[in-house]
């Protein structure tokens, strides 16, 4: 794995974010500090309408600040032109719209834009740049086929190509792993982190997949209303409990020891021994169910798998839950 130095790709600083709306000021984010460092892979994660595209939109240039200053390679974001921007951020757009007769290759291609113009006539130099981007993300035996004939996953991978053949040093992506299979979406995430930290590149990803984030992620940008910007490396995040920044009320938790969030189980009843995995399986079971609590000694055995009241035995939960509910 090739190693780069970390350096400030993106600076954030007092940031003010907001709109106009019939004369009303709306402000949406206040104050935020905030570093997107070269060779990492930083997840944003907030709840729906706390202000994350509206931050995206600004990192972009697309929307004034109100008040603070954003940096891009140590400059300010106004003094950066629009061709020069096109060359520093790479975007992938959660819906992008692109002619289904396109074929992979012509999309990847498309990535050179800022750097041949709207003639699109590639030199040599881009070529390699546009067969390396296939190759880095494994899809040069798509090169021919034409999108509308490819899976959703694919299609997202040929995104990310494009963005990578445009060779900038930011790449910003809104939810890249929506619409994919479980499967899918690790690969995504996987790529996006190996084209960080092999390539150098600063990566930013808005998602709501918590669970992949975690495995995947270098930081964590923490969103919420009210608050400022947290930053942090998932692992500290989570034993320090600011985790639990992203959730509302007590109906759920974020489990320390499990890594995921869960269903707060509280008032529940049950006498039940065993393997301490399989306790935490059959508990969740019954909460589920509805069955608030059962007075009689619940046994789990592992291998075979087989629980048991009293005299009555039985070999799956299901089994166990329908008896419970009699």
């Amino acid at each position: 794995m090739t190693e780069f130095r970390h350096h400030i790709a993106l600076e954030g600083k007092g940031l003010t974010l907001g709109y106009v709306h019939q004369k009303v000021k709306k402000e949406i984010l206040n104050e935020l500090d905030f570093q997107l460092l070269s060779g990492e892979l930083t997840c944003l994660l907030g709840p729906n309408g706390v202000g994350k595209s509206t931050l995206i939109k600004a990192i972009l240039g697309q929307i004034n600040l109100w008040k603070g200053e954003i940096l891009i390679e140590n400059k300010a974001i106004e003094n950066h032109g629009v061709e020069e921007l096109a060359k520093q951020i790479s975007v992938v757009l959660t819906e992008p719209v692109f002619p289904g007769n396109m074929t992979v290759g012509q999309l990847v291609a498309l990535g050179r834009t800022p750097h041949t113009g709207w003639s699109g006539k590639l030199n040599e130099k881009d070529r390699e740049i546009v067969e390396k981007a296939l190759s880095d993300t494994k899809i040069n035996y798509l090169r021919d086929e034409h999108l509308s004939e490819i899976s959703d996953g694919q299609r997202q991978k040929a995104m990310i190509a494009r963005a990578l053949a445009q060779d900038g040093k930011l790449m910003i992506l809104d939810e890249p792993t929506a619409h994919l299979d479980l499967v899918n979406r690790f690969e995504i995430m996987e790529l996006l982190r190996d084209i960080a930290s092999q390539k150098g590149k600063a990566v930013l990803v808005v998602t709501h997949d918590l669970d992949i984030a975690i495995e995947t992620a270098d930081r964590f940008w923490l969103l919420n209303c009210g608050t400022p910007l947290i930053s942090g490396k998932p692992e500290d995040l989570i034993i320090s409990g600011k985790i639990n920044q992203l959730l509302h009320g007590e109906k759920y938790r974020f489990s320390l020891e499990r890594g995921k969030l869960e269903f707060e189980i509280r008032d529940s009843k049950f006498d039940i021994s065993g393997p301490k995995e399989l306790v935490f399986w059959v508990r969740k079971a019954l909460v589920k169910a509805g069955i608030a609590e059962k007075n009689d000694p619940i046994f789990i055995e592992k291998d075979p798998f087989l629980l048991s009241i009293g005299e009555m035995k039985f070999d799956s939960i299901d089994k166990l839950t329908d008896f419970l509910k009699k």
